[in-house]
């Protein structure tokens, strides 16, 4: 299954924004709310949603996708050393630093495409992402450890078919999409068996059978699920719906589908749609600003400052993906 992953200079689609963000977001900007980390103009953050940014925790380089761990205190994010203007041709490293700016390691050796990390939820903290099989448009999983070093990422997939994580579950299960032999493309609970080939159960979504589910997130209950969706199988990244879903992980189904988001289908990047610490809300980008869709009363407002800048890749506070 090839996964075109989009052209992060988009131009025209950071425009006016934004009546854009799904519904009737409002303009002001709120005085509290979640913590979450994300990226601004190339850096991470970590701030109260609504308020104006202070000190970065990182600084200096392009800085891609933080994930927060369960445990509350480390990020893991993937930082960009070569660019190119096809994505699936970055070359990046994977890397571990504390919400705090201290304890920055590298997880890979910076020679591979290691995107869009997350963590496992059993415990373990253990960092897993997605790298690109050379020579070809098709993903692997990886996982490390805290403290790991380059060199001792280990594979939980193979590299003959497609596998990609979104999220995970708290019985140390993945959630992921792949093209696993015998069972083709869908997507799955993973668990993992390092040294031997995973178990692929199917989770069930009226969505799936008619176009891509992407940056899937389950939430801090396991009771919900948020995710991108596009009609077809051609990736196209503007212009995508966002979903809110009840989720059983016992029965594996998504189910009660509501968009809360670009419902339009607008030409727009909207993406990104993670849960906040305490499951209330979600929060997203679109158009280079950040949103907070609150699930009680279905309203939206913008809660990212600086309207210059350019916001992605939102993460609430200990929740990962």
């Amino acid at each position: 299954m090839k996964r075109t992953l989009i052209l992060l200079n988009l131009g025209t689609l950071l425009l006016s924004t934004l009546a854009v963000a799904g519904g009737e977001p409002t303009t002001g900007i709120q005085t509290a709310g979640p913590r979450s980390s994300y990226f601004k103009d190339g850096e991470i953050h970590i701030t109260v949603l609504g308020q104006p940014e202070t000190k970065a925790v990182t600084t200096g380089h392009w800085d891609f996708k933080p994930s927060w761990s369960i445990t509350g205190d480390m990020l893991v994010f993937f930082r960009r050393l070569k660019d190119d203007p096809e994505v699936n041709n970055w070359i990046t490293t994977m890397c571990i630093i504390n919400t705090d700016g201290t304890g920055f390691h590298q997880l890979s050796d910076g020679t591979f495409t290691d995107f869009n990390p997350t963590w496992t939820r059993d415990g373990t903290n253990t960092p897993v992402w997605n790298r690109k099989v050379p020579g070809k448009v098709s993903y692997y999983i990886m996982a490390s450890k805290v403290g790991g070093k380059p060199g001792e990422e280990i594979a939980l997939t193979d590299k003959s078919y497609h596998s990609w994580v979104h999220s995970a579950v708290r019985d140390g299960r993945l959630f992921v999409s792949s093209t696993p032999p015998k069972l083709g493309r869908g997507y799955y609970l993973m668990t993992p068996k390092p040294g031997a080939e995973p178990t692929f159960e199917r989770v069930k979504c009226e969505l799936a059978p008619k176009g891509i589910l992407d940056r899937i997130s389950v939430s801090p209950s396991e009771t919900k699920i948020c995710f991108e969706y596009q009609t077809g199988f051609k990736y196209e990244f503007p212009g995508r719906t966002l979903y809110v879903a009840d989720f059983d992980v016992k029965q594996r189904t998504i189910t009660n589908l509501k968009p809360f988001a670009n419902a339009e289908a607008k030409r727009v990047w909207f993406a990104y749609p993670r849960w906040v610490k305490d499951e209330s809300a979600i929060v997203y980008h679109a158009g280079g600003k950040l949103f907070l869709y609150t699930l009680a009363d279905g309203s939206t407002k913008q809660v990212s400052t600086d309207d210059k800048a350019d916001y992605r890749y939102p993460h609430g506070e200990a929740t990962p993906n």
